[in-house]
């Protein structure tokens, strides 16, 4: 086999690698009662400095036969996703993730203001080109905070802004235009088809 130099690694690296620091975040917060939005999504978008392309886990049921292991898929599970803010002075960002929270669960009782779907918001992550297009889109569905880090002050002299970590659990994604199946909207499908036999009655789905 031909040994390959690094004239062919360049022609087959498309677009010159994707670059991690090109990528936009887009944050919808749920329409619950008691929780004061940014004024502007666009402003939650430039604030986020770190994020990632979410991930997904297909857990291994090890079946025993024979003296050997046979490893049979399990469910799908959708890992927590993390980003990075910007504080700035007018807190925006933060108040909305904190009243977000509060809403779920409130920090001086164990009683809620919304409903059980007034919980979940969504987001989406792209990855951008270097020319600034969308490359790739991933749409995070039915998300909530579970985590809001402290934000950590000192005297140092570097002076620069103060930035904080939200970690959210994910029901589903779905990724633009890749042909995987799952909601357009919200929520996490499921659905069967053939027929089901319920008590010597066939019923077709």
């Amino acid at each position: 086999m031909a040994v390959l130099g690094v004239d062919q690694f360049k022609s087959r690296l498309v677009g010159g690698g994707a670059r991690p620091n090109l990528f936009e975040v887009k944050l919808t917060f749920p329409d619950s009662l008691g929780i004061t939005k940014p004024t502007s999504s666009e402003k939650t978008s430039l604030m986020v400095k770190g994020a990632s392309l979410p991930a997904s886990t297909i857990a291994p049921i090890p079946v025993p036969f024979r003296g050997r292991v046979l490893q049979v898929a399990g469910d799908r599970t959708f890992d927590p996703w993390t980003v990075t803010i910007i504080n700035d002075t007018d807190f925006e960002i933060r108040n909305a993730m904190e009243q977000w929270m509060n809403s779920i669960t409130q920090h001086s009782q164990n009683r809620t203001t919304t409903s059980a779907a007034g919980v979940y918001g969504n987001a989406t992550v792209t990855q951008l080109t270097r020319e600034g297009k969308s490359l790739r889109t991933y749409r995070l569905q039915d998300i909530y905070p579970t985590t809001l880090t402290a934000i950590e002050l000192a005297m140092d002299p570097d002076g620069a802004p103060e930035e904080f970590a939200v970690t959210f659990a994910v029901n589903n994604f779905t990724v633009d235009g890749a042909g995987l199946d799952g909601s357009t909207t919200n929520g996490v499908d499921v659905s069967i088809s053939g027929s089901i036999n319920l008590g010597g009655v066939t019923i077709s789905v």
